[in-house]
């Protein structure tokens, strides 16, 4: 579904992401795992055309959109759930997601209520602003917003920064669950071990080059990996 190919993205003069290939399958998960500074959100910044890259390509669905606006990714069928959530504070859930689905013109009540079955949270605090939630609650807000646009395609910078170990769990549950609902899954972790448990495939970034790939299996029992990553 994604392809990305020979990317290159520099900040200044530095090059943060170093000529990094890759691809996302459809409706797989997949994640990048790597110490802050890696070029992670970097490459999904510029996957999502906030980022110009220097060189390379981004296909999807063979379509290539590289330096494509956000607006036309979104439009393609690519969301984000940015890190640290980014909710609406002073907009109410509802609204939150209302601005999910800014493209769409037709009937979003099926969606709405697909958001409060997977985020039942959220339903009861359908009419409650999004700043006085609690910070798991704002992120199921973020996943749910995003889910708003009907991606094929959601991207997930650091989902479980800052929460608690149980609400974690509840939020790669989720993660799980809307991908066997068909949405493919790109997925950008610190808390390398349930990345790697719920990943199909997983590459390791370091310092802007990608430098290990197999299956979230494969890289959760590799002792280099586990001697990096995984304390």
């Amino acid at each position: 579904m994604l392809k990305i190919e020979d990317l290159r993205v520099n900040y200044g003069g530095i090059e943060a992401v170093k000529g990094i290939t890759f691809d996302v399958p459809e409706r797989e998960i997949v994640t990048l795992i790597g110490a802050n500074g890696a070029g992670k959100s970097t490459t999904l910044r510029t996957i999502t055309g906030i980022v110009k890259p220097a060189s390379g390509r981004i296909l999807f669905d063979d379509e290539d959109i590289t330096g494509h606006s956000p607006y036309s990714v979104v439009a393609k069928g690519i969301t984000l759930v940015p890190e640290g959530r980014r909710v609406f504070p002073d907009l109410t859930v509802l609204e939150n997601l209302k601005v999910g689905a800014y493209l769409r013109k037709d009937n979003l009540e099926k969606d709405i209520q697909w958001v409060y079955e997977l985020f039942p949270k959220l339903k009861e605090r359908s009419w409650q602003a999004a700043g006085t939630l609690s910070g798991g609650e704002q992120q199921m807000l973020a996943v749910g917003r995003a889910l708003m646009s009907r991606p094929k395609l959601m991207m997930m910078d650091e989902p479980s920064l800052g929460l608690a170990p149980i609400i974690v769990k509840d939020i790669f549950d989720i993660i799980k669950e809307i991908n066997r609902q068909g949405v493919t899954i790109l997925l950008i972790e610190q808390n390398a071990n349930m990345a790697l448990q719920t990943a199909n495939t997983a590459y390791v970034l370091e310092t802007g080059r990608l430098t290990m790939k197999g299956t979230g299996r494969e890289l959760l029992n590799n002792e280099a990996v586990r001697k990096a990553y995984l304390g």
